[in-house]
């Protein structure tokens, strides 16, 4: 994904998006540049690692991040919840777990950037095709509360913005790990 770095830091008019869609697009596109950052150059060792048993890797997160935005495409562009199938075919991105470590193991970054930017270009073919009054619209959402479409889409990039900490800090600890075998 190119960035214009001129404007990465400016929340305004985005060329093909409409005004408030624009607002949007700029928060997502900075959260994806740290995001990017953040895994730059990973070899598939350091996407696999384990800070324990149970945990996730930075191959799940990112697994994690292109299911999420695929299952708010089905929720928000569809305004449906997703078939049984669809559900299946993201679970492992979505629960992560024992499945997610299963599935999300001995890909390299690539595959992972490859994943997350087709989404991407779904998610902003479709926001271009959308009024701005869209974002607004309301449905019932999580515990039977009111929700718009801006805010299931700032959730969207909400959540990486969480994990893209957790990615760093498994960096962190990968990198101590690994300097601890070479003393």
């Amino acid at each position: 994904m190119e960035f214009e770095m001129s404007t990465l830091f400016v929340i305004d008019k985005k060329n093909g998006f409409k005004p408030v869609f624009s607002h949007l697009v700029s928060m997502m596109n900075y959260t994806r540049y740290t995001t990017l950052e953040a895994v730059k150059g990973l070899s598939v060792e350091e996407l696999d690692f384990l800070i324990h048993r149970d945990a996730n890797s930075i191959g799940m997160l990112l697994g994690h991040m292109a299911a999420v935005e695929r299952i708010y495409q089905i929720i928000c562009f569809e305004d449906r919840e997703p078939t049984h199938e669809e559900e299946q075919e993201l679970i492992a991105g979505l629960e992560l777990g024992e499945r997610g470590r299963r599935v999300f193991k001995g890909f390299p970054l690539e595959f992972y950037l490859d994943t997350l930017q087709e989404v991407r270009n779904d998610t902003y073919k479709k926001f271009q095709s959308l009024t701005d009054d869209w974002l607004f619209k309301q449905a019932l959402f999580w515990s039977n509360q009111h929700a718009n479409n801006y805010f299931k889409w700032f959730h969207v990039f909400e959540d990486e913005l969480n994990h893209r900490g957790q990615i760093r800090l498994i960096k962190k600890i990968f990198a101590s790990e690994r300097q601890k075998l070479e003393e």
